[in-house]
């Protein structure tokens, strides 16, 4: 048959030339290609809307004529321009009007010139507005690009790779799908010949005697399982795998599938990281060592990589490969050492010390290497024999041996090494007192500037009962340093004390703190410096170093009383009885006007139980201070504790008419008050009163006896009348609102407390009694808008947020108590509070944490401590009770609302603190959700 030449023609042509390519094709991508984008697909990065600037200023009109037709119409004409004012412009101009038009035009620039700094400026100021509000898409990531300066090398190489964003169907339109192979194919492999079987011990499988199956989901005929085809078919699926990701055009693959598999069994399980990032920290790492390959980082790096992933030997090849490259460095050396087993780890060093026979880490790897300490000592003794002024190799030589081969090597190492401080006093330890003296002269022959060898010489000369030497010594180093142009650091000479201090040289510490106190201190700072450095020193421990300060500053400023004072609150927490006796001594005898230097040795004498003694000192202070009212009433108390009332009389009476004062007139009252002597105790206060009216306490005295006695209308009186004289006394005004509550007298109670909260504003003790007023009343709510405006009257008032706390609901006081601690984050109150809270809930121990932190915080406050015993009554053993015990006697609280109320009660006039503590925790109730803490 013919056939014509044309259809030969249309059936060789390919059936896809001249056809649109299709959808989301993008060529190569089988091999790995992805698309791009350039900047002309996108356009600019503008809005066609946006206002020009200089860089992209806007193209040029073309295609206009640029002079157009004359129009002649008669409706263009006019009598005076002519058709559209054109007639004569084509006319040379007159002379005239040329001149007169340059001289307007050079008025024009001039006034332009001025006007155009301005104008500049403000279409500057425009443009920027309108760049705010419209900003090009370049400027909206300017922060990021700049960002993008302080991404580290290891944040840029964990940026993943650009892939094909595109879907699946996108990729590839034609692509065919794959459904798993169901489970009979492995079933139809899985018989044949059996060539071994699973161990029952191995873990893998648990065979049963009389079953036929291995695990759930695989049946055994023939009881036993052919490995040999399982691992066939893990082959043939891994096969059908690795097909599916293979691009056949030109027979090329994208994933090799034995390196693949290699790759594979070569992971270690332990290893959580990417395998990626691995991959791109190999590459990398490569890169670095084929551009420089003598830099030993990029060898030791590439080696621990490879350590990590856990291909061990191939760390090793790659780190010998880098001693090959770098051999004159130390760190790839060791790092080799490290790799190796511990013979190859010998063989490496012996190489490295070859190589490099002068470094000392090198030797140190190769002695620590060895087991035995003869072999250590031989590498070390050939080590010194190539580098016989190495410090370090010394100290570890003579680490190794005995006292008298260690003697031996300092000898010669100080030879050798004669700049070595530690070397010269390490010799110096172990020779004789006579030795040790000629070494550390030596050595300061050969360290004229080093501090150390002078105060080991001083601590040798004290060890040795040499005393008078110490301070020569000490002396003379300082004179020394000074004249080798060796500045002195104060603080390192004081921390060198307190180091003597703790070696047991307390002479040697005292000779550096008084030779180098002074050194470097200004004039007008000294006491002020003096008093920080021994603060600092007591906090460390040093109390020696301390003590020496104190002499020090004594002895400058013997007519300061606060220095007297500090060193004997020192000598109080720090030293013993004997020291403070002393010291309370020599203070009045320098200051004998000072009442409570007088007063601090009497009360020393009083607790020892020498109270003969502590008249004399009383008695002595009498005549210092002829008048003094601490001295009367402190001889008072000496009298009354020790039960010499009589005695105690007299001195008040002696007092009164020497001294009359309001206390000495209180005291008086009170003690006839104690010893139930209530009409001369009337008496009194009525002669005080009508000395001293103004004295709240006078009042309150009375009308407390009053109240005692049942005259509840006469002590009405007396607050009445008080509260007119003393309008600033606050526990006046709470007597009378109290009494009057009693006598059922609510509405008065009230006004009273308003009253007083107007004379005296902003008083948080004030709202509070209110408030419980309000509470004692049912009036709760009452009592929270109160509350609500004393807290904003007193913001930060401790009392008021600690006592609101309580206030509120069960569920809402945590977050009360929380904005509390904000507010006063400090106050012993509100932390008190949290306490207790704490307790309510039952959580005891975070209780105990609580109370523990508020006497901490004030441990003046004696109902942190009530409370704080009361918690460990209740859920406490009884070493935990005595703890709390000792500590608030140890403390001696004064102050909170529980604590005076029983501290100050008159039955309690003598009681101890640990006493008092004992009645205030008794009286105080288990915290239970309500408000009677308030």
């Amino acid at each position: 048959m013919n056939v014509p030449p044309a259809a030969l023609l249309n059936k060789t042509k390919k059936n896809f030339i001249g056809l649109p390519a299709p959808l989301g094709y993008v060529a190569g991508v089988g091999r790995g290609a992805t698309g791009f984008t350039t900047r002309s697909d996108i356009g600019p990065a503008r809005d066609a809307s946006d206002v020009s600037d200089d860089r992209h200023a806007p193209p040029a009109k073309r295609g206009k004529k640029q002079e157009e037709e004359e129009d002649l119409n008669d409706a263009n004409y006019d009598e005076f321009t002519g058709y559209g004012g054109s007639l004569c412009n084509k006319d040379p101009y007159d002379k005239d009007d040329e001149e007169a038009d340059a001289i307007y035009e050079s008025i024009d620039d001039r006034m332009d010139e001025k006007r155009k700094e301005y104008r500049e400026q403000r279409r500057r100021e425009e443009l920027e507005n309108y760049r705010q509000e419209r900003p090009k898409i370049q400027q909206m990531f300017s922060d990021l690009k700049r960002d993008l300066a302080q991404v580290s090398e290891d944040e840029w190489s964990c940026i993943p790779e650009v892939g094909d964003a595109r879907n699946k169907k996108q990729r590839n339109p034609r692509m065919e799908r794959f459904t798993p192979l169901p489970d009979s194919v492995l079933a139809r492999n899985m018989g044949g010949e059996t060539v071994t079987a699973i161990d029952p011990t191995s873990g893998l499988a648990s065979m049963m005697p009389g079953t036929n199956t291995v695990g759930p989901g695989m049946v055994t005929p023939s009881g036993d399982l052919d490995l040999r085809k399982i691992g066939q078919a893990r082959n043939t699926l891994m096969g059908l795998k690795l097909s599916q990701v293979s691009d056949s055009v030109g027979g090329q693959t994208v994933v090799d599938p034995k390196g693949y598999l290699t790759d594979l069994q070569s992971m270690l399980p332990q290893y959580g990281g990417d395998i990626n990032d691995v991959k791109k920290a190999r590459l990398l790492l490569k890169n670095v060592r084929e551009t420089n390959p003598n830099h030993p980082p990029a060898w030791i790096a590439a080696a621990r990589l490879e350590e990590v992933t856990g291909k061990v030997q191939s760390a090793r090849n790659l780190i010998m490969k880098g001693t090959e490259m770098c051999p004159k460095s130390e760190d790839v050396w060791l790092e080799a050492a490290r790799l190796q087993t511990p013979e190859m780890a010998k063989a490496v060093i012996a190489t490295a010390v070859r190589t490099l026979p002068f470094s000392p880490r090198l030797w140190i790897k190769g002695a620590n290497l060895e087991t035995e300490p003869k072999a250590k000592k031989k590498v070390f003794r050939k080590a010194l024999e190539q580098i016989p002024n190495s410090e370090l190799l010394w100290k570890c030589a003579v680490d190794l041996e005995e006292e008298e081969d260690a003697k031996i090597l300092l000898s010669r190492a100080v030879e050798c090494c004669p700049t070595s401080v530690d070397l010269w006093l390490a010799l110096a330890k172990l020779e004789t007192y006579e030795n040790a003296r000629k070494v550390l002269n030596k050595a300061r022959e050969s360290n004229p500037k080093d501090r150390n060898i002078w105060i080991t010489a001083a601590k040798l000369e004290e060890a040795n009962d040499n005393a008078m030497l110490v301070s020569k010594i000490i002396d003379r180093a300082i004179n020394t340093l000074v004249a080798n142009m060796v500045e002195l650091n104060r603080d390192q000479w004081i921390k060198d004390a307190v180091e003597a201090e703790q070696s047991g040289s307390v002479l040697t510490c005292q000779a550096i703190i008084k030779h180098i106190i002074g050194h470097g201190v200004e004039e007008e700072d000294r006491k002020h410096t003096w008093m920080e450095d021994a603060d600092s020193c007591a906090s460390q421990g040093a109390y020696e170093c301390a003590r020496a300060i104190y002499a020090h500053a004594l002895a400058v400023f013997p007519k300061k009383k606060s220095v007297w004072l500090a060193a004997a609150h020192f000598e109080r927490s720090h030293g013993t009885r004997e020291s403070l006796e002393s010291l309370l001594q020599q203070a009045v005898t320098h200051c004998p006007q000072e009442e409570i230097l007088w007063l601090m040795g009497a009360k020393s004498k009083w607790l020892a139980g020498d109270v003969p003694a502590a008249r004399s000192i009383l008695a002595l202070a009498f005549k210092a201070n002829p008048n003094s009212e601490e001295i009367w009433l402190a001889a008072v108390k000496l009298e009354s504790e020790n039960n010499e009332y009589e005695r105690a009389r007299r001195l008040l009476a002696k007092a009164r008419s020497q001294a009359a004062t309001p206390k000495v007139m209180m005291k008086s009252a009170h003690l006839e008050w104690a010893l139930n002597n209530l009409d001369l105790a009337k008496k009194l206060l009525d002669d005080g009163i009508k000395q001293f009216s103004d004295f709240p306490k006078l009042w309150m005295m009375k009308g407390q006896i009053l109240e005692q006695e049942g005259a509840i209308d006469a002590a009405w009186d007396v607050y009445r009348e008080a509260v007119k004289k003393c309008t600033q006394s606050i526990p006046l005004w709470s007597l009378l609102a109290a009494l009057e509550e009693r006598r059922g007298r609510a509405t008065t109670a009230r006004a009273t407390l308003e009253k007083s909260r107007v004379r005296n504003p902003m008083n948080e003790q004030l709202w509070l009694l209110a408030v419980r007023l309000e509470i004692r009343l049912g009036n709760k709510e009452v009592a929270r808008s109160l509350m609500a405006r004393a807290l904003q009257e007193c913001p930060s008032s401790g009392l008021l947020w600690a006592s609101s706390i309580f206030l509120e609901d069960h569920a809402r006081r945590k977050s009360k108590s929380v904005d509390a601690l904000k507010k006063c984050q400090d106050d012993a109150r509100v932390v008190l509070a949290v306490a207790n809270m704490f307790w309510m809930d039952g959580r005891k121990n975070k209780a105990r944490e609580w109370f523990n932190k508020t006497v901490k915080i004030d441990p003046d406050l004696g109902d942190a401590w009530a409370w704080y015993y009361k918690l460990e009554l209740v859920f406490g053993t009884p070493e935990q009770q005595l703890e709390v015990q000792e500590r608030c006697v140890k403390a001696d609280p004064r102050h909170g609302e529980h604590w005076q109320a029983v501290a100050k009660h008159i039955s309690n006039w003598r009681k101890k603190t640990d006493e008092i503590l004992k009645i205030v925790a008794d009286k105080l109730p288990i915290p239970v959700p309500t408000c009677q803490h308030l």
